[in-house]
């Protein structure tokens, strides 16, 4: 299998409380950082992951459970207390009642400049949510759109980062090409490797095996048309993925900047 460089893609992916500017890869590893008054917030963010994660593995125990074990390493990463992820298993597994149906919804839209935006979201209230991602984006001057008009500018994958301050890009070249991932690129000082949906776990766990030690490993987009706004929407644009980072329910947001 050859794999080619793909640094053509090289994408801003804006998660929760990134700031302004910054790519998704360079600052996930910041977010210890975040002061007092998000970090609550984010709390909540991982713990509902958490508990989707162990509700759809059927089990809370992290090493029979690959997508509970990816959201402990996540919420870890940002020093979230062991009690909360404890607590977020045990209402997953339904050995805690806290009576919130907590689920996974996917929005499309359009940012400044035509640029667009899939936003995943994980909400207990989903009329709440939609109104407020509604009127985030109307406000912003983006635009609302209905599931799959954007999508298609987008591939799913799976994506496994590591950080090239503790590892060579060229041994993890190697590896990758070993692993049964389909591509790779790097962005900054991370090195991202980008598989099938269905190998993240399989790729992930190979460099695990081999005492390689992931940043995050998780399913993601890849823009397959990209946009380039003006400097004037660049500027709006940013605003408006910091207010849609801000909101309690937004996971995760993936755009088609080139």
């Amino acid at each position: 299998m050859a794999l080619i460089r793909t640094d053509t893609h090289s994408i801003i992916i804006h998660i929760p409380y990134t700031m302004s500017g910054h790519s998704h890869w360079a600052t996930h590893k910041h977010q210890k950082s975040i002061n007092d008054a998000k970090r609550g917030i984010i709390f909540t963010k991982y713990g509902r992951l958490i508990t989707i994660a162990a509700r759809e593995g059927g089990n809370g125990n992290p090493d029979m459970n690959f997508k509970l074990r990816i959201a402990i390493d996540q919420a870890k990463s940002v020093n979230m207390p062991k009690e909360n992820i404890d607590r977020a298993i045990k209402v997953g597994t339904g050995e805690s009642k806290d009576g919130v149906q907590i689920e996974e919804i996917l929005y499309e839209g359009y940012g400044p400049g035509q640029t667009a935006l899939i936003i995943e979201t994980v909400t207990d209230n989903r009329n709440r949510t939609v109104s407020e991602i509604k009127s985030i984006l109307t406000k912003g001057n983006g635009k609302f759109v209905t599931a799959g008009a954007v999508s298609f500018m987008f591939r799913r994958v799976g994506l496994v980062t590591f950080l090239l301050e503790k590892y060579s890009a060229e041994t993890l070249e190697n590896e990758t090409l070993e692993s049964g991932a389909d591509d790779f690129f790097v962005e900054e000082n991370i090195f991202v490797v980008v598989t099938a949906v269905d190998k993240l776990q399989s790729v992930e766990e190979y460099f695990r095996k081999k005492d390689f030690l992931c940043e995050s490993a998780e399913l993601g987009y890849i823009p397959l048309q990209t946009a380039t706004p003006t400097e004037e929407n660049m500027v709006s644009l940013e605003k408006l993925l910091e207010a849609l980072d801000e909101h309690q329910d937004v996971q995760r947001i993936w755009n088609n900047l080139p």
